[in-house]
Parts: C-alpha cells; structure tokens; sequence
C-alpha cells in the first residue's frame, strides 16, 4: 500500500524540478498526494473489515484502521522528505529520521513495559484501567503510527510549504511517469520479501514449526547483509538528487562513471569487512543455533552489492523518460525470483532463497546495463569494476580456506587483517589519482 499512496511521485519531483518550475512541480505534486492518500485512506477505513479477513485477522479489524493511518502519514511525508533531498539538507532529513525511531522505540518501551509493571504494581491507576494486556500486537501499531505522525509534525515546514495552484499538464507528466515506478516498486516488494513466504510454504522439513524456524535462520542472516543495504539505501537517498541537478552538466556521464567506481570500490570493502570478520558480527545473531545459515551471507552481500549497482544504472531510464524499462526490468527480477524459489526451495531450503536473491539482482543489473548504453552511454570503468569484485571474492575465499585449515582464532583475524590492509593498499594505489582529489584523503596521497 505504501507503493500504492505514493505512486513513484518522489522519484517524478527530483525529475521535473529540474525540466519544470520547481515551485509549479512542487504544489501540484504535494496537493496530488495529499488528495490520494485521503481518498486511498478513506477507501481502506471503509473496507477495513473484509480486508482485516482476506488478512485473517479477522478478529482485530482496528490493524487496519491502524495501518491505514500509518500509511496515510507516511504518505503525506513523502514530498517533504523529497524536498530535504532535493534542497541539500541531510542532516534535518537525519535528525528527522532517526528522531521518529527514537519515538516508536519509547512508545514501544512505555507500552509493553511500562504500562504492565504499573498496571501489575497499582491495579487501581488509570493506566491499569485502560491497558489491555491481551492487546499488545495493536499497541506496536499504536507506537508506528505515533512515529508517523511525529515525523510529519517534524517537516510541518516544509508540508506546509506548498501553495494551492495545481497545474493539470505537469500533473498528466509527473503520474504517466511514476506509474511504471510503482509497478516496479511492486516487483520489489516481490524480490524483497516472496522468498520468506515461499521458504515458509515449501522448506523441505516436516512440520509448518520447523519452516519457521528456517524462515527465522535466513532472515536472521540476511541481517548480516545490512551493511551494504543500508549504505546502499543512503546513497539512493543522496545519489537520486544529485544525478537529476547532474543531469544538465556536458560531463554528467562522466561524473555518473566516477560516482560508479567509487561506490564498487566502498562496497567491495564493506563486502570483506563483513565477511573476513563474520565471526565477530555473527554474535548479532543471539540465537547460536541460527549460525548453521552463515553460509549464505557471501551471496546476499553479492546480491545486494548487485542491487546498488543497478540503483546506480538506473539513472539511464530515469533521465530518458523510460521509466516503463524499470517496471520491465524489475519485473523480469521478480520473475527469476518466484521460478528459481519454486524449482529449488524444496530441495535446498534458504540457501535456494539466497541464490534466488543473488540472481535476480544480477540479472537486472546487466540488464539494466546492457539496455542503458544503448540508450544513453555512460563511460563505466566496466572490466575494472568486474575485477575489483572478483578480486574481493578471492580474498574472502583465501581467508575461508586457511581458516578451515588452522581455526585458531589469531589466524583467523591475522589473516583477515592483513588481507583487508592489502585489499585497501592495492585499491589505493590503482585508484591513486582519483583518491588524490578527494579532500582529506587526497593530502597524503599528494
């Protein structure tokens, strides 16, 4: 629904602010959202009933009324976080963020520990009255659509900030061109999170508990994979406007080029940070019994290295107009995903999961690539980025053989030392003139 409210207009706005009158672009977009997102909202509080049975929580219909205002909110905060972006302002766009975590976390803590210690210490407080301890799925509602709201409270400045001047010819351009963003927005969705339904469907074990428990083991170490995801996340929050204000420039493909190279070379590190040093982060996991799932953390660091890569790609059909050859490419993502799932889940369980994820963003990657050159060329280092990659991959497998050959925990973390500084050395000094102009790096290079 989230896909739905917003409809690809974030991605429209960076877009048209720089081929339109930013200030036309940015009333006919705000007053867009806010008039769908009511209308979408009053259609799903309407509903609320059968779609909390097609949900089968059937006995809670307020989840939906709940999550309706949490995805009406987040909806409504979608242009202003737009604007933060667009405007260069990173660090309210942060505060704002993190500042709406900060809040959910401590309604959550005030309501399923606060409230129940003194409801169970003073049975005749107010509190003790109105908590219901068989309630507490609905107060985790209860807390994100606080966060929700809080958040909108915090960009009131820029929400407001909008004039009621709605021009029907930017409107027709900014939704023909995010609708093929929304679809695929949902073709992501698929690749995202399919492959945990389906695991949970057709696991090769004998009772519907223990496909949970593989459910759990490969969710448990596709958080390992985090690191690159959120970098990659970030950049997409930071790289979306740049490249759109880019765009003008006679050297923007060579300026995508070096953002490219970069952004390999930042996620190659990352990729042997985790993995030479997976023991130490494997304690993230509490549950030991989880660690037998560590072997596909390589291939979903891979995969998500392949997604920011063909986020970085992407500009090409963004730029151009073309954003249905998105919705195409995510779609055939999410095609690979449901078939290689559903011919090897049930023979090889999550890791069938973790290489579905793997090919699927690798696929959209060089598609994405070899569809874009021919469409708008971009001088990528290609065969250079390639090696960086497979160059990393190498380390990590030098570091695994020794340590299954001597697991003693100062190998191990010997040798992944010295592995990462030789990594670090060898890009530095291949990419010694591209770090020599980078501000603080670039002093000790010169």
């Amino acid at each position: 629904m989230n896909v739905i409210f917003t409809y690809g207009m974030e991605t429209a706005f960076f877009r048209f602010t720089q081929i339109q009158d930013k200030k036309t672009v940015f009333n006919t977009s705000s007053i867009s959202l806010i008039s769908s997102s009511l209308l979408l909202c009053m259609l799903l509080i309407g509903f609320h009933v059968p779609i909390s049975k097609i949900l089968m929580v059937e006995a809670h219909p307020e989840y939906v009324l709940l999550a309706s205002g949490i995805i009406f909110f987040d909806a409504l905060s979608a242009i202003p976080f737009a604007k933060l972006r667009l405007d260069g302002k990173p660090r309210k766009f942060a505060f704002v963020k993190i500042f709406g975590i900060l809040v959910n976390m401590g309604a959550l803590y005030f309501f399923l520990s606060v409230c129940p210690q003194i409801a169970k210490e003073k049975p005749d407080s107010l509190i003790a009255f109105l908590f219901d301890k068989e309630w507490l799925v609905g107060y985790v509602f209860v807390a994100n659509l606080i966060q929700s709201i809080v958040t909108l409270l915090l960009l009131s400045r820029e929400f407001f900030s909008f004039n009621l001047k709605f021009d029907k010819i930017v409107w027709r351009q900014l939704v023909l061109y995010g609708l093929p963003i929304m679809v695929a927005g949902f073709a992501g969705m698929i690749n995202e999170t399919f492959d945990r339904i389906m695991l949970g469907w057709w696991a090769p074990v004998s009772s519907e508990d223990a496909a949970k428990a593989e459910v759990g083991i490969y969710a448990a170490c596709y958080k390992l994979s985090l690191l690159i995801s959120l970098s990659v996340q970030a950049f997409r929050m930071g790289a979306e406007p740049f490249f759109f204000k880019q765009s003008t420039s006679e050297n923007a493909p060579r300026t995508y080029a070096r953002v490219m190279k970069f952004f390999v070379i930042t996620l190659c590190l990352m990729f042997l940070f985790v993995m030479l040093y997976v023991d130490l982060w494997k304690y993230f996991i509490t549950d030991h019994s989880m660690w037998v799932g560590l072997k596909v953390v390589p291939i979903l660091l891979l995969a998500n290295m392949f997604l920011g890569i063909y986020y970085n790609l992407s500009i090409w059909y963004k730029l151009g107009n073309k954003t249905v050859a998105g919705a195409y490419i995510t779609l055939i993502g999410a095609g690979v995903t449901l078939l290689i799932n559903y011919l090897f889940i049930p023979a090889y369980s999550y890791v069938a999961c973790a290489w579905a994820t793997f090919a699927c963003y690798g696929i959209m990657m060089v598609v994405s690539y070899v569809w874009g050159q021919k469409n708008y060329r971009i001088p990528y280092a290609k065969n250079k980025l390639i090696a960086y990659i497979i160059i990393a991959v190498i380390f990590y497998t030098i570091h695994y053989l020794v340590k299954e050959q001597f697991p003693t925990s100062w190998v191990n973390y010997g040798v992944a030392t010295i592995l990462f500084v030789l990594y670090f050395l060898f890009i530095l000094r291949v990419e010694k003139r591209e770090f020599a102009q980078l501000p603080v790096i670039g002093k000790f290079l010169k």
